[in-house]
């Protein structure tokens, strides 16, 4: 790196933010494009609770963009000054860009999804079951209704789940009504189960999961691979690993900071090691 004090700083903001490999990503960009004079990528460990004194720190910096991951994005809306049309229908941000002090909310998480999982499979009337009903959940009931399939969302709290279908269109799945998960073409998981401390849990049973499945974890862990991926691999499904959400939605993020077409290549690369 060559960093000066002309170097712009952009961060990943999360709580817990150790695992995060957002840094190498977007570092690994910067340095390709020979642009590692221009901006540095960094974690930092922020509490929701010190949210407002964090976007103060922003201002204050100048600090030019801000990734943020659980458990932010949907608390982070209330302190910016726009929000562009797809995170207001999402109703999460995961981006925000300081353009001149005035701080802008995106949502590229929905990327992430989408770019992956149609490598594999055209999502059009397609059953896609989703796990979770927090900030990342909603990025993924959007880009799952904008291309045509089938919602059923799945949630330990079943109130969550019925409001978040209602908004999307989807369908709430009743506790124990395990069959239509068996049934579905795709799995999603959005929960923190995977993450430590949780890293030895999984989100549904094995049973459930079959070899007609794709299942898609969001969650990524410093193998590569959760726990909740080893046992529908075992199974004979298809899985997508975490760290391909982490890509696209993170190339999307690289050029709303930089305004420079993401080095894919590069930063996939520095992922796989």
């Amino acid at each position: 790196m060559n960093i000066s004090a002309k170097t712009k700083i952009c961060m990943v903001i999360g709580d817990p933010i150790e695992h995060s490999l957002s840094p190498e990503m977007h570092n690994a960009g910067y340095k390709k494009l020979q642009i590692d004079t221009e901006y540095v990528y960094v974690a930092c460990h922020v509490k929701v609770s010190d949210l407002s004194d964090f976007i103060k720190g922003v201002r204050a910096m100048n600090i030019r963009g801000v990734s943020c991951t659980i458990p932010h994005k949907m608390e982070i809306m209330k302190y910016l000054d726009k929000v562009d049309s797809v995170a207001k229908k999402i109703g999460a941000v995961n981006t925000i860009v300081n353009a001149n002090g005035v701080l802008k909310g995106y949502n590229t998480d929905w990327i992430g999804i989408v770019t992956p999982l149609e490598k594999v499979i055209s999502l059009q009337n397609k059953t896609i079951v989703l796990l979770g009903a927090g900030g990342a959940a909603r990025a993924v009931a959007y880009a799952i209704t904008k291309k045509k399939a089938k919602l059923i969302i799945y949630n330990r709290t079943f109130e969550k789940a019925k409001q978040l279908a209602k908004e999307f269109g989807g369908e709430a799945l009743e506790p124990n009504a395990f069959e239509k998960i068996k049934r579905a073409d795709v799995i999603i998981n959005t929960t923190a189960i995977g993450l430590h401390p949780q890293e030895n849990e999984t989100p549904l049973p094995k049973e459930l999961l079959t070899k007609n499945h794709i299942v898609f974890d969001i969650v990524y862990t410093p193998g590569g691979t959760t726990k909740f991926l080893k046992e529908a691999r075992k199974k004979g499904a298809k899985i997508i690993v975490g760290t391909e959400m982490l890509l696209h939605q993170g190339t999307a993020q690289f050029t709303l900071f930089t305004g420079y077409d993401a080095p894919v290549d590069a930063m996939r690369k520095v992922l796989e090691k």
